[in-house]
């Protein structure tokens, strides 16, 4: 009998992975900065992204876990995407108006 050639991601890979994947997403913000003055972020931005970033992350892990059907992954996953993107278009603009909005 051949065994799988495939080899599992474990949680270890996966959290690396999204540690990694945060280092990229912030560093486009960064670059940006750079070469042009559009683009002005603060080191408080910097945190609060990351911690969004981070906490969706370990969300979706743990929807990885603990979730068993695909379909309640999917769905689950696609409420932290959703959460995620409304939180920070809150602190970007401000579309609900809440004392956090960044206009």
């Amino acid at each position: 009998m051949k065994k799988n050639p495939t080899i599992p991601i474990t949680s270890n890979k996966r959290l690396l992975a999204i540690l990694v994947g945060i280092a990229f997403i912030l560093l486009v913000p960064l670059v940006a900065m750079q070469f042009t003055d559009e683009v002005k972020w603060t080191f408080f931005d910097f945190i609060a992204a990351a911690v969004l970033l981070f906490s969706s992350g370990l969300a979706l892990e743990l929807i990885l876990q603990k979730v068993k059907t695909t379909r309640s992954r999917f769905i689950a996953g696609a409420v932290v995407c959703i959460a995620l993107m409304l939180v920070w278009a809150e602190l970007a603009v401000g579309i609900f108006g809440t004392p956090f909005a960044g206009n």
